[in-house]
């Protein structure tokens, strides 16, 4: 009994005969549900953030480029896995990240007018060579390095807003939301990743992944102010 590609019979089989599955029918079985839930919870991963700006109609404490950062990661990650033909499973979540990672892109130059001539540049020359890129219209070498350079990219992505949290000694607008889930689809990625033997720079990705927004979320809980008295007395009224 297969469905969406998981291959149920396995675990159907034993527990019909009263016996609970074996760890080797049960393991790939679990990665698998994993791998689909992070596709799953992925479509909503940046939502918190671009909700808390929306709702302050502030970008207060955030890192533009390390925004722009996190869309480049994305796009060369994706159009990587779209290149070697990989199941959706095992980067679908890489596609609705990009799409809400550039919105939230759109929405911090929005609020974060006037935006200089060099972020128009950046933007406008990411527009002239994402098509391609996502397409695999470049050399098979140059397109290796460029995936061998995403995890370099994305510490990168991390480290301006690490250093403007601990500058600032606020995490600004910053949602704890947004990186708790991020931070908890990098745990869920390494389990992934050791139980389907996936290369080693994968499950690098997912390590930097657990540690860099442990340590934002770290930030977030130390820098986080308590509200004053009068403001909780007047939710209490």
């Amino acid at each position: 009994m297969k469905v969406l590609g998981i291959d149920f019979s396995c675990a159907l089989g034993a527990l019909a005969n009263g016996h609970f599955p074996e760890k080797d029918c049960l393991l790939p079985l679990i990665s698998k549900l994993l791998g689909y839930a992070i596709v799953a919870a992925s479509t909503t991963v940046k939502l918190p953030q671009i909700m808390k700006i929306l709702q302050h109609g502030s970008v207060r404490g955030l890192s533009i480029v390390a925004f722009e950062l996190e869309v480049v990661g994305y796009t060369i990650a994706l159009a990587y896995c779209l290149h070697k033909g990989l199941p959706f499973s095992a980067y679908g979540e890489l596609a609705f990240l990009l799409i809400q990672a550039i919105i939230l892109v759109a929405i911090i130059y929005y609020y974060s007018q006037p935006v200089g001539m060099k972020t128009w540049i950046r933007a406008l020359l990411y527009c002239a060579l994402a098509p391609t890129i996502l397409a695999g219209q470049i050399d098979p070498i140059l397109f290796e390095a460029l995936y061998a350079s995403q995890h370099a990219i994305f510490l990168c992505a991390k480290i301006p807003q690490i250093w403007a949290n601990f500058s600032n000694k606020s995490t600004g607008e910053l949602s704890f939301l947004t990186n708790f889930m991020n931070f908890g689809g990098s745990m869920v990625r390494v389990f992934t990743s050791i139980q389907e033997a996936a290369p080693k720079s994968v499950l690098l990705g997912s390590v930097i992944g657990i540690a860099t927004n442990a340590t934002l979320l770290s930030q977030i809980i130390i820098y986080q102010k308590p509200k004053p008295r009068a403001e909780k007395e007047k939710k209490t009224e």
